[in-house]
């Protein structure tokens, strides 16, 4: 009974491993579209934008935006010194703005 119960906690560790989404997309520069510099920062904790947790976001066009397609801590630890919950970082970005959203094809941090 021993060897099942092993075998069994094994099974559902190995399930429950595979059924997470480890898939990124890929944020690809485009030469024909044009880059845009903005600057990027936690939307909820610089930018006191509403929502639940902290969650990376640009200013453009003097208007902020949550952004889809790369995350906060893609890019280093958000709550860093310097990090997106801290501090306003300048970046190059490609993408569109879709119902209130920035749909990111390309973003590149600016070292300063």
């Amino acid at each position: 009974m021993k060897k099942y119960s092993i075998l069994f906690i094994l099974l559902l560790s190995f399930l429950f491993s595979n059924a997470q989404d480890t898939t990124k997309t890929k944020l690809i520069y485009n030469p024909k579209k044009p880059v845009v510099e903005v600057e990027a920062t936690c939307g909820t904790c610089m930018y006191k934008m509403k929502g639940d947790g902290c969650h990376l976001a640009i200013k453009l066009n003097g208007k902020n935006y949550f952004v889809d397609g790369t995350g906060i801590d893609e890019h280093g630890d958000a709550h860093d010194s310097e990090g997106f919950c801290n501090a306003i970082s300048k970046a190059k970005v490609q993408g569109t703005i879709v119902k209130d959203r920035f749909k990111v094809t390309y973003f590149e941090l600016i070292k300063k």
